[in-house]
């Protein structure tokens, strides 16, 4: 059920509704501009993800008809009638940069979900804008392909993550000065929740617009962040900083490096999106980076947290601009008890046992982290082995490094937990192998693109990875 305020009239091919009257259209002159889309060579479909596209009504689309309007980008019915190219600064590996911005995206349009949720079509590779400066504006399809595979499996591991709803090739021959060139192009389309981002809200500050600011912060109230409470500065900062923590828990349970976590590569509602360098970590390693260019270490595995402390702390000094200071500082400071809440919850998560006690529940997360440190366990592995703890003394037996778990004393505090759903261990998975994307077989996959037009790896890929999170979710299906 979609609430009145997106009813329009539905697309023909689909179930949802489609919003008539985009919301962002109320600040669009304080955010963004129109642009124009690419017109590109050719577009050929190669992955679109009718799972989140049945959420908002797009699932029924023709192919042809997909490729027209996520591809062509012809407007929607009933929505912007135009793209936008949305405006915004951004601390940029901690250099404050005001000349960025949407400079190969724009926002397409804006829909409700099947909760009622406003959600943003945003894109990647779309074409030049006023922002893009000296880049092309377009996406390669490796990048495309690295962006789609890394969101499905974070989806899978219930890390909060924009989706990959569309990947289309576009036939153009692109170069490169870090990758061989020249290579193909194509243009993704994302499926977020938000695509206002910490640095929307810096460009406000360093523009000193105190109006803007306040239209931007009602905007993302009324739309975006509507937890209680969160309608005035303060306020939203704290609603921000809880789902920011929950963000990146779920990172580092996952064992995910982003590698550029910029303040415009940030939302106000806690959702990754931007894969650029990203790398799921083959072991337990807190210096690993994911960026070749990220010569400090300073997005490490081990200091992502710390980022987002980081970037929070400049969303609060933009936020200054309309609020009182001292509660701003106030709501960032609860950051590391959120984050440590919500890192705990994320690694029990994962392992599908039950919670507890907070402060024994921090102990277990940090130490299980400790246990991986020094033992070196493949990363993924150890919590496939884990997942269920005594209700999967199985699994983990069959394992190829069942004598480093041992008496371990967190493997023995974990199998004192209750297992939450344990039939989920009856499920085939767990009689297979964990889905890990390491960076051999990400290059694999795209080997067999690159030189065969082969798309087969990267379909299996999906569909496995897939199987994985049904085996994993903590909701039964």
């Amino acid at each position: 059920m979609t609430s009145p305020e997106g009813r329009g009239r539905r697309l023909r091919e689909g179930e949802t509704e489609l919003t008539s009257n985009p919301p962002i259209l109320t600040i669009a002159d304080t955010l963004a501009v129109p642009v124009k889309p690419a017109d590109f060579p050719q577009t050929v479909l190669r992955f679109r993800n009718d799972r989140a596209a049945a959420e908002v009504g797009l699932d029924g689309l023709s192919d042809e008809n997909w490729t027209r309007h996520l591809g062509r980008f012809d407007p929607l019915p009933d929505n912007l009638p135009e793209p936008l190219a949305l405006a915004y600064h951004g601390h940029q590996f901690r250099s404050y940069n005001p000349e960025i911005g949407d400079g190969r995206g724009f926002l397409f349009a804006q829909l409700r979900d099947r909760r009622g949720r406003l959600m943003d079509l945003g894109t990647k590779g779309s074409g030049q804008t006023p922002f893009s400066r000296t880049g092309d504006g377009r996406l390669t399809l490796k990048g495309g392909v690295r962006e789609v595979l890394a969101t499905e499996l974070l989806e899978a591991l219930g890390v909060p993550t924009s989706r990959s709803l569309s990947l289309i090739e576009t036939g153009e021959s692109l170069v490169r000065g870090d990758e061989p060139s020249p290579t193909r192009s194509s243009v993704l389309v994302r499926l977020s929740h938000s695509h206002i981002r910490f640095g929307s809200f810096q460009r406000l500050m360093a523009m000193d617009d105190e109006e803007g600011m306040q239209a931007l912060l009602s905007y993302s109230c009324e739309h975006l962040v509507t937890e209680a409470g969160a309608e005035d500065p303060p306020g939203f900062l704290l609603a921000v900083t809880k789902r920011m923590a929950v963000q990146v828990a779920g990172m580092m349970a996952a064992g995910f490096v982003h590698g550029v976590l910029n303040t415009d590569n940030m939302n106000v509602t806690g959702e990754c999106f931007d894969y650029g360098p990203w790398r799921f970590l083959t072991t337990l390693d807190p210096q690993f980076t994911a960026a070749y260019f990220d010569h400090t270490g300073l997005y490490a595995f081990g200091r992502q947290p710390e980022a987002f402390y980081w970037n929070l702390a400049a969303l609060a000094h933009a936020l200054s601009l309309i609020g009182e200071e001292k509660a701003l500082q106030e709501a960032l400071a609860t950051f590391p008890d959120h984050y440590a809440d919500a890192f705990a919850a994320a690694v029990l998560r994962r392992l599908g046992i039950e919670e507890r006690e907070p402060q024994e529940d921090h102990k277990l997360a940090s130490d299980l982290f400790i246990f991986l440190h020094r033992t070196g366990l493949p990363f993924e592995r150890a919590f496939f082995d884990l997942f269920g703890g005594r209700a999967g003394a199985d699994k983990r037996s069959r394992s190829p490094h069942a004598e480093l778990y041992g008496a371990e004393d967190v493997v023995v505090r974990i199998d004192e937990r209750s297992p939450l759903r344990p039939e989920r261990l009856t499920h085939p998975v767990f009689a297979d192998e964990p889905q890990t994307l390491l960076l051999e077989e990400v290059e694999s996959i795209w080997d067999a693109i690159a030189e065969r037009d082969d798309w087969k790896p990267f379909e299996n890929k999906i569909a496995a990875i897939r199987r994985y999170g049904e085996a994993l979710s903590p909701e039964a299906a």
